[in-house]
């Protein structure tokens, strides 16, 4: 029970320094990689970077110390960062208070699921999603990773659409009006190095090298050239104007989603009260169709909000500096005589109001900036009933997600150990994580193949390893985060995308359509349903596994019913799928499936399609060893179908029937209507009697039966 608790006491048997020096060069090496990936994939899920710091704190430490697998290194991944960023964003603005809020809330959400499922030992529901549907999912999951980090790659600001492809034409023109060449540049180098130090020696750490240099080069040639300017000295009159009106449009934004929080809390109340009186409220009605109203108009507004957005975008500017300060002009209408620095300036434009006095204005490209020395405050989220059950549908998603993932990885390292693992107590180890993680301002976290994979290459023993790349991570929150300001955003872009190219996996759709090609199809409908409706994903995943079910319930319903005969090997095989001679007077059906309400009558169906076939047919045998349960549907179906079989004048036995069946025969007393003479233990036994039965006292031939392949199954002395 202690070990059940504390799994991680199980660690120190036999333990020496020298694991300890072993486990300690691999956690130091998985930090190395772990650091600035958290921070691009914090991004990734709509997050300011150093929350990615925040997700590398505890997780990894809890996750190993409470988890099954010593090598499984847990933290941020791509895939649930982009889950949560997308089930996010109609709640709130990515990046704002209420967005890192609701991040937070989430991650405590999927922890207490995880926890609950090992807890009551249910890590078998992950199976509800399928290796077709997590494959396609996957492969659409890293295409859309990948091209979301285009914007940063180019370095170019759009609006996100209500469709992620709708997003990428958005960018597409965007890039085609500009495009930030030395962004692209430390874009395009951060992917040679990473690549060209993984040929050389997997082992090297390429991601930490890319970013240090990239690093170092952008603060030594100044890439972020950025300042803060009073409206008065950019030299285009039409700009206030547009300025203005788009402050005006955020206020309104504002005013109107404050406007229907109120109501909804009011619709709340009245629903409430409604169940309580049990009687239809007018007042709710005209609520409801107040928000419906307010929704309508809220999204008028941020529509002509984006269109204002996008205009201030697109002004370029070039500046002239004198004296300290920096006068800009339209790049199109620069007076004659004018000199300028020669650079492009752009002005940044959020989602909230610009203020005239100090507008944020670049001339160079986008760095992580300024990162909160220090470790973050330990507090309880403020996770409420209401904001629990609004989450729960996302945090499920990403729970069986990230613990599949997680298990996935898991499995595959200790087939390469010889470890044992338990994917309840795994599940308890992702939940805590996620739990624990959320007072320290983590987001919604998993096991990461790649960084697992650096862990068991650098001789990870134990999970000792993920407590120390814990401490490295509080030691660079602690003092190292003023170096990472300079660290470009298109390096992260680049991390981002390097990290998600092993997602992708076309010959997964191939062995599918191998497998089955219903599953191949269900792969491709999830792939292209999860593509099409980005970034809400969870349709795919639901389209896959509503697909998934049916495809289950269609072959429950109709399971195979074989009509069998003897093969050259003297064994009873399908005659139809072998090709097989059969006998004229015997038909021996195999039933293989449980017989169930949803497929009792199917039995039925395919026996008299047998004795419409067979009009000489006297006799029928139920091979049961393919039917390993029968509810009280079943049972009186096979009832009815003894009962049928005999006023038809025909014999009718059964054999091989498994225990858990013949239970239910002798509870109901099936087994004594059908008759206890007429139950066999083996196929061979009962084909020996029925022909014996049949031909005595007939006209038939005593031995042969016209040829027929069944006879050999007669004894010699009958």
């Amino acid at each position: 029970m202690i070990f059940k608790i504390f799994p991680f006491l199980a660690w120190f048997d036999d333990y020496d320094t020298g694991k300890f020096k072993t486990d300690l060069l691999a956690g130091i090496t998985v930090a190395l990689v772990l650091i600035p990936q958290s921070m691009a994939y914090a991004q990734l899920a709509g997050l300011p970077a150093y929350y990615g710091l925040y997700a590398a704190f505890l997780p990894p430490m809890v996750a190993a110390l409470f988890g099954s697998s010593r090598q499984l290194a847990t933290g941020p991944v791509a895939v649930v960062s982009l889950m949560s960023a997308a089930s996010l964003e109609p709640l709130a603005t990515a990046g704002s208070t209420e967005f890192i809020a609701y991040s937070i809330i989430l991650a405590l959400t999927v922890g207490i699921f995880q926890f609950s499922l090992g807890v009551l030992r249910l890590g078998l529901v992950v199976n509800f999603l399928s290796h077709p549907v997590v494959n396609g999912f996957t492969n659409a999951a890293a295409i859309i990773i990948a091209s979301s980090q285009f914007s940063k790659f180019f370095g170019v600001y759009v609006d996100k659409a209500p469709h992620h492809y709708e997003t990428m034409v958005r960018v597409a023109k965007a890039t085609l009006d500009y495009t930030h060449f030395p962004t692209l540049l430390f874009g395009i180098s951060a992917i040679v190095i990473m690549v060209g130090l993984r040929k050389i020696n997997p082992r090297i750490p390429n991601v930490l090298i890319a970013v240090s240099l990239t690093t170092v080069l952008s603060y030594f040639i100044g890439f972020n050239n950025d300042t803060r300017i009073d409206l008065s000295a950019i030299r285009a009159p039409e700009l206030g104007q547009i300025i203005a009106e788009f402050n005006e449009s955020v206020l309104t934004i504002e005013n109107l989603g404050e406007k229907r929080a109120r109501v909804g809390l009011q619709v709340d109340d009245e629903i409430k009260a409604e169940k309580e009186k049990h009687t239809k409220s007018k007042k709710l009605v005209q609520l409801q169709s107040q928000v419906a109203v307010l929704t309508i108009e809220i999204g008028e507004a941020k529509h002509h909000g984006h269109q204002l957005r996008t205009d201030l975008r697109a002004m370029k500017f070039e500046a002239v500096k004198e004296n300290d300060k920096y006068t800009f002009y339209p790049k199109a209408h620069i007076p004659p005589g004018i000199e300028t620095d020669g650079k492009t300036w752009r002005l940044k434009v959020g989602n909230t109001v610009l203020d005239k006095s100090s507008l944020f204005i670049m001339g160079g490209g986008a760095v992580v900036g300024t990162i909160p020395k220090g470790l973050p405050q330990l507090t309880m989220p403020d996770l409420t009933v209401k904001s629990f059950f609004k989450l729960l549908p996302t945090a499920i998603i990403i729970s069986l997600l990230g613990f599949m993932e997680a298990i996935a990885i898991a499995k595959a390292m200790a087939a390469k150990t010889g470890q044992k693992l338990d994917p309840n107590q795994e599940l308890i180890g992702q939940g805590l994580a996620n739990m624990i993680g959320s007072i320290g301002s983590s987001y919604s976290v998993s096991g990461s193949f790649s960084r697992s994979a650096v862990n068991l290459q650098a001789g990870a023993i134990s999970g000792i390893s993920s407590v120390v790349t814990s401490l490295m991570v509080i030691i660079t929150l602690l003092f190292f985060t003023p170096l990472l300001y300079h660290l470009p955003q298109a390096v992260l872009a680049a991390v981002i995308m390097m990290a998600v190219i092993g997602l992708v996996n076309v010959r997964g759709f191939i062995h599918a359509w191998k497998a089955q090609w219903y599953d191949g199809a269900i792969s491709i409908l999830s792939f292209l349903v999860t593509l099409y409706y980005a970034p809400h994903l969870d349709k795919g995943i639901m389209v896959g596994v509503a697909l998934s079910m049916v495809i289950f319930l269609y072959k429950s319903m109709r399971p195979v019913v074989a009509s069998l005969s003897l093969n050259e090997e003297n064994v009873l095989k399908s005659s139809e799928h072998y090709r097989l001679k059969g006998c004229r007077h015997i038909s021996v059906v195999r039933f293989d499936g449980a017989l169930f309400f949803a497929n009792a009558s199917y039995l039925d169906e395919q026996v008299s399609r047998f004795r419409t076939e067979q009009p000489d047919l006297r006799y029928i045998l139920l091979d049961a060893r393919g039917i390993n349960d029968m509810d009280a549907s079943g049972e009186e179906a096979l009832e009815m179908l003894c009962r049928r079989i005999r006023s038809a004048k025909l014999g009718f036995a059964i054999c091989g029937i498994k225990g858990q069946v013949l239970g239910v025969m002798e509870r109901t007393g099936l087994i004594d209507e059908i008759g206890r003479e007429h139950i066999f233990a083996d196929s061979k036994t009962a084909v020996a009697e029925i022909i014996d039965r049949i031909h005595r006292g007939t006209d038939l031939p005593q031995a042969g039966c016209d040829g027929c392949p069944l006879t050999q199954y007669i004894p010699t002395d009958k």
